[in-house]
């Protein structure tokens, strides 16, 4: 061990072993979990670490950089003493970086008057405001039938072949928070080059108006920084939020890429595997993130986390979707039907719920009637999906008038309501009365959800 000038502090160089993204250090002193590592190649150059566990002066740190081309021979480690942290604040904002937080875009790097823990920190249960108020996406599938509440984590389940990067885009793109401060922060993890590029040409407006932070970690960089992407993005976003006033929209996917990362590490380590070889922790660790949402009571802002998962063979059963489904509240999900249908976003609406759409939506907040119409709507729904299936059995042609109007109704919902274009951008004014022209082809006897003075002013309104 020899003395670091730059440091002050200890330079470690008993490496013992090289695995993977892993590197395990005899006779330490002092090292606690969660310490930031820095390493010195024997050409020189810096990689970066964080400690996973230590156990009688052996401790094993996650090599942010992949530990390919080290010796341990030549490998010099330096404990800092604290956690990872990255500087916070609106610097941030129109910045392109990867999924550490390193510019991609040709600028300086990213400079703050503070510096935050990745890992974050618990908030109080005390102290913590129910979410209200609604983030409005633009989307008319998601803004009438399963509103986005500011506060709300609310995962989009997806699966191979579906458009859920394109929709996550659009999403960022053009969600508001009714005309108060609001940006977005876009964490990409296990993302194609030709997807990034994408992502980047997507959102090049939302960025040059600096409402924008994009982390991009794609699938040829390290899997460690897979892990830190999402942390990195929800550090800037709580700063953002709680300390400049802001309410943040944090985009992050594809969280299966994250969790299989997780796996990936955890077999590194030797730990035991669980359910489909996924770690034990995997619900705490994905809790871990997604708690990191919410409003915080004496404190501007809100943070609300919509985050991505594609369901491997489209099995909802999945340890990531399945666990996913607990901590959160609600899901939007994605339908391989809709999209053969050429639906574009192929939302599935009666297995798509926002368990908090109450509070960010009705009088006072969206529209008076927005609550009666997303409830007529799904109900009328639910008997056209019934009607479908009884056609499918005797034909179309054995049904009575009433179910054949059901079947209408059904090609009204998917045309007229859900269908839309992949940049168009509808107000909630537009969202709720196309939701109307589609409910008033049914027959008013079959709109009993719906208070008679919604009813008679919209009848009054189809007359003129």
């Amino acid at each position: 061990m020899t003395a670091t000038p730059d440091w002050g502090r200890v330079e470690y160089t008993s490496v013992r072993e090289l695995s993977g993204p892993l590197a395990v250090i005899d006779k330490v002193e002092g090292v606690g979990w969660d310490e930031f590592v820095l390493f010195t190649v024997g050409s020189g150059e810096r990689r970066h670490g964080v400690v996973l566990e230590v156990d009688r002066g052996t401790a094993v740190v996650q090599v942010l950089e992949d530990t390919a081309g080290m010796d341990p021979e030549r490998v010099g480690a330096v404990f800092t003493g604290s956690p990872l942290r990255v500087p916070v604040g609106p610097g941030w904002l129109g910045r392109v970086c990867n999924g550490r937080g390193e510019p991609l875009d040709g600028g300086p790097p990213v400079f703050g008057a503070a510096a935050s823990a990745v890992a974050g920190r618990p908030v109080n249960p005390m102290r913590r405001e129910p979410p209200a108020e609604p983030v409005l996406t633009g989307i008319s599938a998601i803004d009438a039938l399963t509103t986005l509440v500011r506060g709300q984590k609310l995962p989009l389940f997806s699966a191979a072949g579906l458009p859920h990067l394109e929709l996550a885009t659009q999403i960022a793109a053009q969600s508001t928070a009714g005309g108060q401060p609001f940006c977005v922060v876009f964490a990409a993890m296990g993302v194609t080059h030709a997807d990034a590029d994408f992502v980047r040409d997507a959102l090049e407006e939302r960025s040059a108006a600096g409402e924008l932070v994009l982390l991009l970690n794609t699938a040829d960089d390290p899997v460690i920084e897979r892990i830190l992407t999402p942390r990195i993005a929800l550090t800037v976003a709580e700063h953002l939020a709680f300390a400049e006033g802001r309410h943040v929209l944090v985009v992050m996917t594809d969280m299966t890429s994250y969790a299989e990362a997780l796996r990936e590490i955890s077999s590194a380590r030797g730990e035991i595997p669980a359910r489909r070889a996924y770690p034990g922790y995997l619900y705490s660790d994905l809790a871990s993130l997604y708690e990191r949402c919410g409003r915080v009571r004496g404190l501007p802002g809100s943070v609300t986390v919509l985050p991505v998962l594609t369901m491997p063979a489209g099995d909802i059963t999945h340890p990531v979707p399945d666990l996913t489904g607990y901590i959160t509240e609600g899901q939007v999900v994605l339908s391989r039907h809709l999209h053969a249908r050429g639906v574009y976003p192929p939302v599935d609406a009666l297995s798509s719920l926002s368990r908090l759409m109450r509070k960010g939506a009705g009088p006072g907040r969206t529209r008076e009637d927005h609550l009666d119409v997303a409830a007529q709507l799904l109900s009328a729904l639910a008997r056209a999906r019934q009607v479908r299936e009884l056609a499918d059995l005797v034909g179309e042609g054995s049904l009575g008038p009433a179910d054949r109007g059901y079947l209408d109704f059904d090609e009204a919902f998917a045309h007229g309501l859900v269908q839309q274009g992949r940049d168009e951008l509808r107000t909630l004014e537009q969202t709720l009365e196309r939701a109307w022209q589609v409910l008033l082809t049914l027959p008013r006897s079959q709109l009993a959800m719906l208070p008679a003075r919604f009813l008679d002013a919209h009848a009054a309104g189809e007359g003129r």
